[in-house]
């Protein structure tokens, strides 16, 4: 059997994992041309239109490989020069259609470009080290970005990747996040989708530079010591008819069921995951941004989606899986496949979920019954928090479960939890805004509270760009963030709590390394509802030193004589309080902990506190 019939058998078996080696164009190193190979098994012919053939039908054909699906040829393309493919259809029809292996896009258009990739990478120690991250104890504070309205140039235009690198790192650096989590760079051509609706599978968008401008950014990145995650959209596609729509004029990697072809929320195509090859395509594809692009970790939109037979879907308009329930149970297996290879195949990489129901175990192993995944978006745990945060301060004593709820699940799954972009568009109002009150002050109290709690409670944090400048304006994809907010003083005041929160974090594995244990958390006083309060202590499993108290009120007064339980009688410290005045509270001295052999909360020790309204404190012995 020859290396390409076997190639092929694996792509047909599901199982060609490298798929972007076997499949799209290829520049021949002797310069004679390119070798280009496209799946298209219905279609009644093939042929390559370019710049190079002045995008002439029929000169450049390409031959069926013989019961593979699979069409190949070697035309006059080289490096650098734009292609379609002219299908002709099982319909007759004819169709030019980007390629779907494509590693580049025509910029501005809708072509696909020979590329290949010249990129030295300078990242070597970073990949050395990430086989080892234990994923459930690793620092994970990320910094979620869409890259064409982060930063732009004077006159409006973009940044290029090689120019975001720097800025972004140096902003990164500054305020201490672990990674950026990029929204989707895969090539999409439609800008309000945010990168939703991809076209270029393979192709990072060449709206800020080239594929190795892009490898640039992730080695910069990485030589910056930040990791980069990207958001991944194997759910469903657009319908543009260039694209991978009815490629070989059938359903091809779409569904054949108009039931389940369309997305009933986005007006696009679902992924049909029973083909093998489509599970080639995707997984290949998964692993082409780990490996080739050396991004750390993927999160997965819209994985609900897939998961539910009747996801937005009324009756009659979905059909019950063998078994009689509403479970995609090829959806299920497609995330159990590729939650196995990427463990085995990119070692130490992220594979986040965002889920937003109560399905069980989507962090678990697929080994123990569970869909596999590193992480789990807490999409509970953000409309609870923002509800509370929503809720005048006055009336909050009623909405006190809101805050505590969480806790009763919060190890049932590794969570992440995400204020995201999705929080503030579509007239959801900005961070800053979530707050009820009309007094600014107030307003950024409640953000500076908001914030320490999000870095105090069990669980990865992610934040949308803009709101450590407490953005007052709905996001836009359409221009850069209010950057001089930064000059002001309570703007600039959520970038220093969002900085010392991320300087905490870093220097106390208790805040972090014990997300995922119940053994870390416990509560001190979790139901003065009245009052408003809040007190709990964070630990590492088996190291009695190292253990933060986070002490909450909530309320619209101070609370002067606030007693906490406290496990020793140690000196104790306050290592951060959202009302001190480089903050932009009004707190300018933090008051010595004075420790006394009072037991209480269930402590040998505790002491005195004073706790100014709408304030989150930190304690923790003082080190020597």
């Amino acid at each position: 059997m020859s290396e390409t019939t076997e190639a092929l058998a694996r792509f047909h078996e599901g199982r060609h994992h490298r798929l972007w080696e076997l499949l799209g164009a290829h520049p021949l190193g002797d310069a004679s041309g390119t070798r280009l190979r496209v799946w298209a098994p219905s279609a009644r012919s093939i042929s390559a239109v370019g710049d190079w053939n002045d995008w002439t039908e029929g000169v450049d054909p390409l031959h069926l490989i013989e019961g593979s699906g699979v069409w190949e040829a070697v035309v006059g393309a080289r490096e650098g020069h734009l292609y379609k493919l002219a299908i002709v259809g099982a319909d007759g029809a004819t169709t030019c259609h980007a390629d779907p292996m494509a590693t580049r896009a025509e910029v501005g258009g809708n072509a696909s470009e020979v590329f290949a990739s010249h990129h030295a990478w300078g990242d070597d120690e970073w990949m050395a080290a990430r086989p080892a991250i234990d994923h459930a104890s690793m620092r994970l504070s990320a910094y979620e970005v869409h890259l064409g309205s982060w930063r732009r140039h004077p006159d409006g235009r973009p940044l290029s990747y090689r120019e975001l690198a720097p800025l972004l790192a140096d902003h990164m650096i500054e305020l201490g996040f672990t990674h950026v989590e990029l929204l989707p760079v895969a090539e999409h051509p439609y800008e309000p989708s945010w990168g939703y609706q991809v076209t270029g599978y393979f192709a990072p968008t060449s709206r800020f530079g080239s594929p190795d401008d892009f490898r640039w950014f992730v080695d910069h990145l990485h030589q910056r010591g930040i990791g980069v995650l990207v958001d991944w959209v194997p759910a469903h596609f657009p319908k543009d008819p260039w694209a991978l729509a009815s490629f070989d004029g059938t359903p091809l990697y779409e569904h054949t069921d108009p039931r389940r072809a369309e997305h009933p929320d986005w007006g696009t195509l679902e992924f049909d995951v029973t083909r093998p090859e489509v599970r080639s395509f995707l997984i290949a594809n998964a692993l082409f941004w780990l490996e080739e692009l050396h991004v750390d970790g993927l999160r997965v939109d819209a994985v609900a989606s897939m998961l539910y037979l009747d996801y937005s879907r009324g009756p009659g308009e979905w059909t019950p899986n063998a078994d009689g329930g509403n479970q995609d149970l090829d959806a299920v297996a497609f995330l159990h496949e590729l939650n196995t290879v990427v463990p085995r195949e990119a070692p130490g990489a992220l594979v986040i979920a965002e889920e937003s129901t109560a399905w069980e175990g989507v962090s678990q192993p697929v080994g123990t019954g569970g869909l596999g995944f590193t992480h789990k978006w807490n999409m509970g745990w953000m409309h609870d928090t923002l509800g509370y945060w929503s809720t005048p301060a006055s009336d909050r004593r009623w909405h006190h479960d809101q805050l505590t709820f969480g806790l009763t699940y919060a190890w049932a799954e590794h969570f992440v939890l995400p204020l995201s972009h999705d929080e503030v568009v579509h007239l959801k109002r900005p961070l800053l805004l979530k707050s009820p009150s009309d007094d600014p002050g107030e307003r950024f109290a409640d953000l500076r509270s908001l914030l320490a709690w999000m870095w105090a409670h069990p669980g990865k944090q992610l934040l949308f760009m803009g709101a450590e400048m407490a953005e007052e304006r709905e996001w836009s994809q359409d221009r850069e963030l209010d950057w001089a907010r930064l000059d002001e003083p309570l703007p600039a005041g959520i970038a220093a709590v969002i900085a010392a929160l991320n300087v905490e974090q870093a220097a106390r594995p208790a805040l972090y390394a014990g997300d995922g244990d119940g053994r870390g958390f416990a509560w001190l006083s979790v139901d003065d509802t009245e009052a408003c309060t809040f007190a709990f202590e964070r630990s590492v499993p088996g190291l009695a030193a190292e253990v933060v108290v986070v002490v909450a009120n909530l309320s619209d007064v101070p609370r002067p004589h606030y007693r906490v339980g406290l496990t020793g009688d140690a000196p104790w410290e306050t290592i951060l309080s959202t009302d001190h005045v480089r903050f932009g509270g009004a707190t300018a001295d933090l008051a010595p902990i004075v420790v006394e052999p009072t037991p209480w909360q269930g402590r040998p020790h505790s002491a005195v506190l004073s706790l100014p309204a709408r304030s989150v404190i930190y304690l923790a012995p003082r080190h020597a």
